[in-house]
């Protein structure tokens, strides 16, 4: 059996010679012999905070993004790799629809009684799959070969009594290859392409099912690991989807296009007709991608204010600089050839020198605090200094976990070491929902209380004031 090489999306394999992909990842189909894909979005369908619409879930713009580019992504994937004669086995697992953005809003009322309404479409999985499958949600294990399923035989053997059906297809199916035992209703199929692709459309087979495939490990972790009879039938797997990839390639024997038949006296005015065609989708598509590039840059500058909520270092400091721009401070970094603070700013109610810190899974401790009693002293030397500014701890602790599950973001010794020299605390969280308020709603005069909060705040964590309370919260509507 000749060597080849095989994508494995979306799945698993008790297999050393398969490259295993993720679904949400960016790659091109193109490298393999065999693909084996598996719609499953799951990874996007249970994110945190995520809504429920019409009994569905809902997923907000930015999961909505990311889920359509990535359908989007392996659908142009599956049809280039098809149109270039490679064969895909598809497993039809589990229809999964979802609500999701379409970039679309409503508005109703005025000011702070404003209620915006959200337009969403529904999607599902098999939205990557670029085949007109029409899927009928069921699900059922009693299925046998059709008349034009032999070719998957002895696959079937093997395979058959671990696998279920999740879908019917109710498309135009040319090529059925495994139906529902009572009705013959199609569950598996296969699309033949001009160009020597196919897809070959399965019932879901998992090495996760079958019991004898798993066993618990010896380690104290206890989790699921192969057995040896999972070994031998991943490799027997492989080589059915060799053999049938094969027979496919012995029924078509196609020769490549020689570079002498492409001179133009060979063309015919109906490829000239759809090459013209083809040239006009192109150019759309190249602005199309500059004006993505564009909005790309633009979501990713938007979202700049986010890593408030879990960035440390220089990211940390950039987003804190530009939430103190948008409360009313003038506000900078400063570096010079003997000084280096992580942020300088002042407004009319007074100057103020800030120190940030991020910790993975930890309150801020005193350390940060002596540095920034230094800075202090050291930015009150320099000549054009008249007045020593207010010291403010900016900590971000515990930042790779969910607000909720944070506990104290200072430390007891920070605290009292804050408390004896003034120093105002700042949990960069409570900055960022200021911030994304008066981003979203105007208010100079809470703007005002917020910087006023900073500046007199003394030894302790500043208590920003509370959003008045308003009926702006989002609604959602289908198209």
């Amino acid at each position: 059996m000749s060597k080849k090489s095989i994508f494995s999306v979306g799945m698993t394999w008790p297999i050393d010679d398969v490259t295993e992909i993720s679904f949400s990842a960016r790659i091109s189909l193109l490298d393999a012999d065999i693909v084996v894909f598996n719609p499953d979005i799951s990874d996007f369908l249970y994110q945190y905070g995520q809504e429920n619409y019409l009994g569905k879930p809902c997923l907000d713009d930015s999961y909505s993004f990311r889920l359509k580019e990535t359908l989007d992504h392996w659908r142009r994937e599956i049809k280039e790799a098809f149109e270039a004669g490679k064969t895909i086995f598809i497993y039809l697992d589990v229809f999964q629809e979802v609500y999701v953005a379409t970039g679309e809003k409503k508005y109703s009322g005025t000011g702070r009684n404003q209620k915006t309404t959200r337009i969403v479409g529904l999607t599902n999985n098999l939205k990557a799959i670029p085949a007109d499958l029409s899927p009928v949600s069921t699900s059922g294990s009693a299925m046998k070969l059709s008349k034009t399923g032999s070719v998957l035989a002895g696959y079937w053997q093997d395979f058959g009594k671990h696998s279920n059906y999740n879908v019917i297809l109710n498309g135009d199916i040319k090529l059925p290859t495994i139906v529902t035992k009572s009705g013959d209703k199609p569950v598996g199929c296969i699309l033949r392409g001009k160009s020597g692709g196919n897809l070959v459309i399965l019932p879901f087979f998992s090495f996760h099912l079958p019991e004898e495939y798993t066993a618990v490990s010896d380690e104290p972790d206890e989790n699921l690991v192969w057995t040896d009879e999972a070994f031998k039938a991943g490799k027997r797997l492989m080589a059915h989807f060799v053999e049938i990839d094969k027979s496919f390639k012995e029924s078509f024997d196609r020769t490549p296009v020689p570079h002498w038949a492409h001179d133009q006296a060979y063309i015919s005015s109906k490829e000239k007709e759809i090459n013209g065609q083809l040239l006009v989708v192109e150019n759309r598509l190249e602005e199309l991608a500059h004006e993505k590039e564009n909005l790309l840059t633009k979501l990713n500058e938007a979202g700049y204010l986010r890593g408030l909520l879990y960035e440390k270092g220089p990211a940390l400091e950039g987003a804190i600089i530009e939430a103190l721009k948008i409360i009313g401070f003038a506000a900078t970094n400063y570096k010079d050839s003997e000084s280096e603070f992580d942020v300088v700013f002042e407004s009319n109610e007074g100057r103020l020198l800030g120190e940030a810190e991020g910790k993975d899974n930890k309150p801020i401790n005193i350390d940060k605090l002596r540095q920034l009693e230094m800075n202090i002293h050291e930015d009150f030397a320099r000549e054009e200094v008249s007045s020593m500014a207010k010291g403010v701890l900016f900590g971000n602790a515990h930042r790779l976990l969910e607000l909720s599950a944070r506990g104290d973001y200072f430390t007891e010794k920070c605290m009292t070491a804050a408390k004896r020299s003034g120093y105002a605390l700042v949990r960069t969280p409570d900055l960022f929902f200021v911030a994304k308020y008066l981003l979203e709603t105007p208010d100079v005069e809470y703007a005002v209380k917020c910087r006023q909060s900073i500046i007199e705040t003394s030894g302790g964590v500043v208590s920003f004031p509370q959003v008045a309370c308003d009926e702006s919260k989002e609604n959602i509507s289908e198209t």
